[in-house]
């Protein structure tokens, strides 16, 4: 693709950024129906008592999906955008066969390992290919729109896995569902979806453009300590997934403790990822204006509240509320702390730091899955879902006193 043919903007490149929603949908609906199915079939049919052991497949999720967000942007400045997200759908293929043919949890936990490595690269180049596209201006819309699709994906599966493993049984229902949008994901990819590596060169100055890329070792330094602002971003994105670690694996069987059906389950973890997915449109949008911080430190606030409201949700309607409250925190946290990354790194090595932030953030899940597993088997849940919510609003006051503001420097430019 020749520099003097691209232009950076939503309306010229509105096909591909289309085609990049849809393909991140798809990768969505891989993981909802793991967040609604998987916990169940841990208890009902694997018959596991400890949730340390339970929550072992969240852990390994994250064990594999920070990593390889690290090294999928590394690839991604490298080789380009395209490769990364069609190796992310080869990862996804036997994922759903091998949770179907499971004949005992360790092949959940392996097949987990498959899933952090499917979303690993595949979310994070539909992350990175929209921010390519639209450039500076547009970037918190961007943001919005694709997490958006994702979590829309995971919200209708969520719900639509429900009904299915409630109506049939775990297996093997929703995983051939599943099965069957790993390979639509993956064609799309691979016949549809374009490079957009070049759109990167038309937003770096030319005197930029002539200095030396930092190696991994330096962005890595500098996203994670180095930069205050981007020390803020990376540990709200880790705090942020271990409330979402909660909402997958003890909310499930918090919930089951409490009688209510698996159709209600997954129903309260569609509306969690509905919430989420559809209002990230307006929160992306709303940063743009605003700024990335303030939507940030209250989206940490809501989701503290959400987790505190846990303790007291002894019926359904408590439970939707706890799902709207968390939905709205994290719709307000997730595509802004993207954004927010994205504003304050170079577009020559975006991708790295992209990759650096994403490893910390879904490094929440390998920390969730440990800790609040072993925590909810010694403490019990009431003080594991305290001790969270306390965490959770400690870390909207460390953006709040740490982060500075990076939309104006955007405005600037």
């Amino acid at each position: 693709m020749r520099e003097q043919s691209i232009r950076l903007g939503l309306r010229p490149n509105l096909v591909q950024f289309v085609l990049l929603a849809v393909n991140n949908a798809f990768v969505g609906t891989m993981v909802g129906i793991e967040r609604t199915v998987v916990p169940i079939l841990g208890q009902k049919t694997f018959h596991l008592n400890s949730l340390a052991v339970l929550l072992a497949f969240i852990a390994s999720f994250g064990l594999v999906k920070g990593p390889l967000n690290l090294l999928a942007g590394r690839l991604a400045d490298r080789w380009g955008r395209k490769p990364v997200l069609i190796a992310g759908w080869l990862f996804g293929l036997p994922v759903p066969i091998m949770i179907i043919l499971a004949p005992s949890w360790a092949w959940i936990v392996i097949a987990n390992l498959l899933l952090g490595a499917n979303q690993g690269f595949a979310w994070s180049m539909t992350v990175t290919s929209k921010m390519d596209l639209v450039g500076p201006k547009r970037r918190g819309l961007a943001l919005g729109v694709n997490e958006f699709s994702g979590y829309i994906g995971v919200a209708i599966i969520s719900t639509v896995a429900g009904y299915l493993a409630s109506a049939y049984s775990p297996r093997p229902i929703p995983f051939i569902m599943s099965e069957v949008i790993a390979v639509c994901g993956g064609l799309t990819a691979l016949i549809f979806i374009k490079e957009t590596l070049p759109f990167t060169k038309l937003e770096i100055p030319v005197k930029a453009s002539n200095e030396a890329t930092p190696s991994l070792g330096q962005v890595f330094t500098w996203v994670s300590f180095k930069n205050r602002t981007l020390f803020a971003c990376s540990q709200a994105g880790l705090i942020n997934k271990l409330s979402d670690t909660a909402i997958w694996g003890l909310v499930p069987i918090q919930m089951a403790r409490g009688h209510f059906t698996v159709a209600q389950i997954g129903l309260i973890g569609g509306i969690y990822a509905f919430s989420w997915g559809i209002l990230q449109l307006g929160s992306g949008i709303w940063s743009d204006h605003v700024g990335r911080k303030l939507p940030i430190v209250f989206g940490q606030i809501l989701n503290a509240m959400g987790i505190f409201l846990v303790l007291v949700a002894h019926s359904l309607a408590m439970w939707v509320i706890v799902a709207l409250l968390m939905g709205l925190g994290t719709a307000l946290v997730y595509p802004v702390l993207l954004s927010a990354v994205g504003d304050a790194s170079n577009p020559a090595w975006r991708g790295s730091a992209l990759g650096v932030y994403r490893m910390w953030r879904d490094g929440g899940y390998a920390v969730g899955g440990v800790l609040l597993g072993f925590g909810a088997d010694w403490l019990g849940m009431q003080d594991i879902f305290l001790i969270l919510a306390a965490v959770v609003l400690l870390s909207g006051i460390v953006v709040m006193v740490l982060m500075s503001e990076t939309r104006t420097s955007v405005n600037k430019s």
